[in-house]
């Protein structure tokens, strides 16, 4: 588990960082390739069926790679198969409860969730209502705490005023822990969201895990696909915080926080 402390963010920070997300992204992407021998060490768990949702005005074709990881690891996987992400619409949370609701009676088993940017708000909202359908949400760089509009807002809030014109507020506050475990990943060096508004409460079944990847990136980061890896493979009622592995140098691909 990891405890963040404050990192200075100004605008040409913040405007540096977006601008090179797509760069920091490819980047990811080649060291996954390169980190694949490692990823094969990655813990497995009892192959429960896991979601895996899109972010904001993308598509399920954004979260291939993350969904075949999750195949190999064994779990019968699903994306959300709506289309592109252009906000939660009633046909988008009625569509993703669907989703979830056949999978679980499929497999008899509640059901994993895991949601990059505005697909981690959709889990969690869904692990809210429907607590008995989800046993576990993993969020991936989800702005989980709105922030209140500013003159200058950070690179990438337009994409999420929606959001935040319904739960905005004056100041960074962690989201409320769920009923179940969730893990929040995030990164400082996100272009795209402030990773402040990426935090939830921490506790017993809750924590953040903070990484090195971009926004876009976070998907084929090797990071985050072990840290997802590692996650699903705690057993039901005995989950247990994030531990940074230590074998083979692994623990340099995460930060303390």
């Amino acid at each position: 588990m990891s405890t963040p402390s404050s990192r200075p963010r100004g605008s040409r920070t913040d405007d540096l960082l977006a601008l090179t997300e797509p760069a920091r992204a490819l980047v990811s992407a080649g060291a996954l390739a390169a980190g694949l021998p490692l990823l094969r060490l990655a813990p497995r768990g009892d192959g429960h069926p896991v979601v895996v949702l899109p972010g904001w005005l993308a598509s399920d074709a954004s979260t291939g790679t993350l969904r075949r990881w999750l195949t190999r690891l064994g779990h019968p996987t699903a994306g959300w198969d709506l289309g592109r992400n252009q906000g939660p619409r009633p046909e988008v949370v009625d569509g993703i409860r669907a989703l979830v609701q056949r999978l679980a009676d499929e497999h008899g088993t509640a059901v994993s969730i895991v949601g990059q940017s505005l697909g981690g708000i959709y889990a969690r909202r869904l692990a809210e209502r429907s607590p008995h359908l989800v046993r576990q949400v993993i969020s991936l760089g989800s702005p989980l705490a709105a922030v209140a509009p500013r003159r200058r807002g950070a690179a990438g809030d337009g994409m999420y005023r929606e959001y935040r014109r319904l739960r905005a507020v004056r100041q960074v506050r962690p989201a409320r822990a769920l009923p179940m475990p969730s893990t929040s990943v995030y990164s400082r060096w996100d272009g795209v969201v402030d990773w402040r508004t990426c935090l939830q409460e921490e506790g017993p079944r809750s924590e953040n895990v903070a990484v090195h990847a971009s926004h876009l990136g976070m998907g084929v980061d090797p990071a985050v696909l072990w840290i997802v890896a590692d996650r699903l493979a705690q057993p039901p009622g005995a989950w247990r915080p994030f531990q940074r592995p230590a074998r083979f140098g692994l623990r340099a691909l995460f930060p303390a926080g």
